[in-house]
């Protein structure tokens, strides 16, 4: 198993590596150990946890995603390795020619951008019964996205998602609901360039996302048709309990609960954290021009 998602949120807490086991240590309590080679994403949430060197390096060692949250529980760095794949070199220069290439970058592009709003009208019908036309704006994507579809169904989308005529999107805003959203998408971030350097791919060379600081720019595009997974338990949240809502250990949870299902792709029902790990491999096929087309799943049935 290698699908576990761990926060540590309360301190003072210290964490330490012993026979491959990460160990968390807190006072007055039995210390309580992991083993690393069932951990997917590590989630560093507290400025009162101490961890050593080690915990790092062997988190990296067993590709685990190290996410690190500041004081107002706002993602603040994301450690992935960028060793350990035996064709990394090779890989790399495959990603870094391929991505030269504008005909195959907006193919890319289009599919993964008509997944997104397929999944966003998707959410819309499972909570409303009807999806207002969203999930028809996915037929009008293009090459590229050239039209910008994707800001098209986003205005549609995220109004009818939280009954908020005023809310905007926008990452670390203090407008409820973002905050919710700012962290089940950092987990997703984590999920998404765990498996991308898994297959020997940079994270910071992206398909569309190319902002000189973005170190997970891989990541973020590929991410973007699992978003919906996440608003959908925001949405839920929203609707029954009203956007204020503080970011605590039960909604923390909740948000994370939809990226440990499992959902169809290639006609098995499979985990997140595996059609992840098949589609960034799928995109070195791709890269390598063994395959044309990334398949993207709708991850909701």
């Amino acid at each position: 198993m290698t699908n576990r998602v761990i926060e540590i949120s309360e301190g003072p807490v210290r964490l330490r590596i012993e026979n491959g086991l990460l160990v968390v240590e807190k006072k007055d309590s039995e210390p309580r150990s992991i083993p690393l080679d069932d951990l997917a994403v590590l989630i560093l949430a507290t400025a009162q946890a101490s961890y050593t060197h080690s915990v790092l390096s062997e988190a990296a060692k067993r590709n685990v995603a190290v996410v690190l949250f500041d004081e107002k529980s706002m993602p603040l760095a994301l450690l992935a390795p960028l060793a350990g794949h035996s064709l990394h070199p090779q890989t790399l220069r495959l990603q870094i020619a391929a991505l030269q290439s504008r005909p195959l970058v907006k193919r890319l592009w289009k599919g993964i951008i008509a997944a997104k709003v397929r999944a966003q009208g998707a959410v819309l019908q499972r909570l409303d019964g009807s999806d207002g036309g969203v999930a028809l704006l996915a037929r009008r994507v293009r090459s590229g996205d050239a039209s910008n579809v994707e800001a098209q169904a986003a205005r549609a989308y995220w109004p009818r998602l939280f009954r908020l005529e005023s809310f905007r999107r926008e990452p670390g805003a203090p407008i409820p609901p973002n905050h919710l959203l700012d962290y089940g998408y950092a987990v997703l971030r984590g999920i998404l360039a765990r498996a991308v350097v898994g297959a020997g791919l940079h994270p910071a060379l992206g398909i569309h996302h190319r902002h000189r600081e973005n170190a997970c720019a891989l990541a973020d595009d590929l991410m973007e048709p699992f978003r919906p997974l996440v608003d959908e338990t925001v949405a839920r949240m929203v609707r029954s309990e009203g956007p204020e809502l503080p970011l605590d250990r039960e909604r923390k949870r909740r948000l994370i609960e939809p990226l440990l299902g499992r959902y169809t792709y290639r006609e098995e029902q499979r985990t997140l954290f595996d059609i992840a790990s098949m589609m960034a491999a799928q995109l070195v096929r791709i890269f390598a021009g063994d395959e044309a087309d990334l398949e993207v799943p709708l991850v909701f049935g």
